[in-house]
């Protein structure tokens, strides 16, 4: 959809989020002019952006669209609702046909105008022509005229979206501007020059000035397409169509017409249309397009699946639970398009500069021709270098620096599981000293499993059952019970292949445990799994292997179920949170990067110092028992400290710690809060996202800072030697046109692989 509620509120109404694809814009200039314009609007919070031709903006409830399209109108550019085709570059086609126009008609004139001789010899021709049909001889160079007559077409009627745009925005000049006066300026001398002989024409100059100019654009244009290729790839990933299952029939039908609740019908080969759960089928399911993950996943009866992911094998039937907008395809999506909509710091500098940078270069083409004038030149090479001054300063490359590379490096993250939620971001990722950790599924998985099994020898005080029984037994009760440690306990021994007996008199007392009377060859006994001080109470004493396994558990902050049969404790389970296979890499990558990780959780002091020696955080910098206010003060003095504060979680309780972070990440299978709170969000499950992450946020950065000194660089030096006359404005053209198709080429270089290594 194109409007949407955003997670935001103004204090005084409620606003929604409008995109608009914006036609005509060609440089910084016309983002200022027609950000101006929408932010006129009543309420309006408008940010556009040059790279993805859109408008990103807020306005208070009850705003027409309409609206906005009109002041983006009146500023001179067209505008319309966007959709999710990507319809911001569907110009690019006609661009290539007035490329191909114009040097068709450009390439002739160049040689005409460059090859003195050949000149010379068609001047001969065309008046020994005339002379022989009796025609009057032109003024001057019937040449001349041929450049003038092939030129026309490119500077009058080519160029005439430029000259358009120029007279719309003469108020407040952009890069059209220059374009304009330049191309018009040296094609109207032309005319004057050939007819009175007052010097050399340069009709050329406006012709090739044109062409380099859509030329470049174009090029820019596929570069820009490029670009965006992974975003558009990543809003084409759900099916427009569903099969929907109305009882036994099978019914197709558009994929708006799906419901909560509703069953669908998904083949191999097929992507899966929405986020569900699994109810009859078994197959294995690509998501690589949405959260990196490189292997399918396997799924079967009561697995959750999500939309825009392919299903690889098996025949599915899902029944939907979020549709449309609520998807995790249509969340990542927005919070991608959100982040292009928005400016870095280094943008905004940028855009002041570009702001005041066209005025100034049209002073500056005054300054130069009057000065050339009173130095006593010719006329000609007054309006030469001035000419070449006003189409070689263009800001196009200072103004497509940064929106690109930002394109790019949000396709490049989405595509790795990496979705940047805030641009600013990538400034604060590359200062960052200092990390805070969650430990519950972030420095661990948050799954609950088996850890350790004991099962001493009891010898004569067994109740007389085998190991294999009381791991049965223990089956059948823990099978029973919806308690995590007890679903754990059931999930490793049905995985170990351990069968269940049957019982009878099933009871589960909260805090206490689970009993159940089961049948153990001829005898029945009662079978209790609980705590340890439950279990204490229904027996005499615990072997001292239980006792240590019990003891040792509570060391680790592990959770311990103590299981006795006919009053004799025979067995214990250790259960606890997994350890995330990465964790102590990526811990130990920090610290080669000289940033100190702290470790606040809300767990007790043995789970959370066990975890920060498993993965090398210095124990000094672990607080338990933390609340989310200690998290948020924690923060708060490690800034006043001067530390810049990168903190990573998952859960409720770190919504408010992520926001008062400097940086923020959320692992995507974390808590909707947390997500909708942080900058970066982490799709994969793998904590060693967080670094890829960084050094995607690093090169951007790097990228960035390449493209605007490139873009200043290229004006400092190009307007000193166009205003002493040493540039021809052709050439100048052609320069101005590479400038921004580099910076274009240059932020590709982030869709390579290395981007998110260090």
């Amino acid at each position: 959809m194109s409007i949407q509620k955003p997670a935001e509120q103004s204090s005084q109404e409620q606003l929604e989020q409008v995109d608009l694809a914006i036609s005509g814009m060609t440089c910084s200039s016309c983002v200022a002019t027609v950000e101006r314009s929408l932010n006129k609007v009543p309420g309006a919070q408008a940010t556009v952006n040059l790279a993805t031709e859109t408008a990103h903006i807020l306005v208070p409830e009850g705003t027409r669209t309409q609206t906005l399209i009109e002041a983006v109108s009146k500023a001179g550019y067209s505008a319309k609702l966007r959709t999710s085709e990507m319809e911001s570059f569907a110009h690019t086609r006609k661009l290539g046909i007035r490329v191909f126009l114009s040097l068709l008609l450009t390439i002739p004139v160049i040689v005409l105008s460059m090859w003195h001789e050949l000149h010379k010899e068609v001047d001969i021709f065309i008046l020994n022509q005339l002379e022989a049909f009796n025609v009057p001889a032109p003024l001057y160079s019937p040449t001349g005229w041929l450049v003038i007559g092939l030129s026309a077409p490119v500077v009058l009627i080519i160029a005439w979206p430029i000259h358009r745009a120029a007279l719309r925005n003469i108020a407040h000049p952009t890069m059209d501007n220059l374009i304009s006066l330049g191309s018009l300026t040296a094609f109207g001398w032309s005319i004057y020059a050939n007819s009175t002989g007052a010097g050399d024409i340069y009709a050329e100059v406006a012709a090739s000035v044109v062409s380099f100019i859509v030329l470049g654009r174009y090029l820019e244009s596929q570069a820009k397409k490029r670009a965006g290729s992974t975003l558009a790839h990543l809003l084409s990933l759900n099916p427009k169509e569903v099969t929907i299952l109305r009882g036994n029939e099978e019914l197709h039908a558009p994929i708006q017409n799906l419901q909560i609740g509703d069953r669908c019908v998904v083949r191999p080969g097929d992507r899966i249309p929405t986020d569900g759960v699994i109810v009859e089928g078994s197959s294995s399911v690509d998501n690589s397009l949405l959260t990196g993950e490189s292997l399918p996943v396997d799924v079967t009866l009561g697995s959750e699946v999500i939309a825009g992911s392919i299903n690889k094998s098996g025949r599915l039937v899902i029944e939907a639970r979020r549709i449309g907008n609520d998807t995790e395809l249509a969340r990542i999506t927005k919070m991608v398009l959100t982040a292009q909509g928005e400016k870095a710091p280094i943008q905004k500098l940028a855009d002041r500069i570009s702001n005041v940078f066209v005025p100034i270069v049209l002073v500056l083409a005054l300054a130069t021709l009057v000065t050339w004038l009173w130095l006593g030149n010719p006329l000609q090479d007054s309006m030469r270098a001035a000419v070449a001054l006003l189409v070689i300063a263009c800001p196009c490359a200072l103004g497509l620096a940064t929106p690109v590379a930002l394109l790019v490096a949000t396709g490049k993250g989405a595509s790795a599981g990496i979705v940047l939620r805030k641009t600013s971001a990538l400034e604060v990722a590359s200062r960052i000293s200092t990390v805070v950790l969650d430990k519950t599924g972030t420095l661990t998985t948050g799954v609950m499993k088996v850890q350790n099994i004991t099962l001493p020898d009891l010898g004569k005080n067994s109740p007389g059952v085998t190991s294999h029984e009381i791991l049965m037994a223990v089956h059948s009760l823990e099978k029973e019970s919806s308690h995590p440690i007890a679903s754990a306990i059931a999930t490793h021994l049905a995985a170990q292949g351990i069968a269940r007996k049957e019982l009878r008199d099933f009871v589960e007392t909260a805090g206490q445990g689970v009993a159940a009377r089961i049948r153990f060859g001829e005898r029945e006994m009662p079978v209790l799994i609980g705590t340890p001080e439950s279990i204490r109470r229904a027996t005499v004493t615990l072997h001292p292997e239980l006792e240590a396994a019990v003891s040792g558990s509570r060391l680790r902050g592990n959770s311990v179920a103590v299981v006795a049969i006919d009053g004799v404790a025979t067995a214990v389970f250790e259960v606890g949170d997994t350890l995330r296979g990465d964790a102590k890499e990526t811990i130990s990558e920090f610290h080669g990067r000289k940033i100190e990780t702290w470790l606040i959780t809300g767990d007790n002091e043995a789970a959370a110092h066990q975890i920060a020696i498993e993965v090398g955080i210095p124990t000094k910098n672990v607080i338990a028992l933390a609340t989310p206010e200690r998290k948020i003060a924690k923060i708060k003095e490690l800034r006043s400290a001067g530390e810049k504060v990168l903190m990573i979680g998952d859960g409720i309780n770190d919504a408010a710690a992520i926001s008062e972070a400097d940086l923020s990440m959320a692992l995507g299978t974390g808590t909707d809060t947390a997500i909708a709170s942080a900058d970066i969000t982490l799709m994969r499950p793998e904590l060693h996202s967080a670094i890829s992450a960084l050094n995607l946020a690093k090169n951007t950065l790097r990228i960035i800072r390449a493209n605007l000194g490139w873009a200043f660089i290229y004006n400092v030096i190009g307007m000193p030697i166009a205003a002493l006359g040493l540039l021809n404005p052709m050439y100048a053209g052609g320069a101005m046109a590479a400038s921004s198709l580099f910076v274009v080429l240059n932020s590709l270089r982030l869709n390579r692989a290395s981007t998110l290594a260090a």
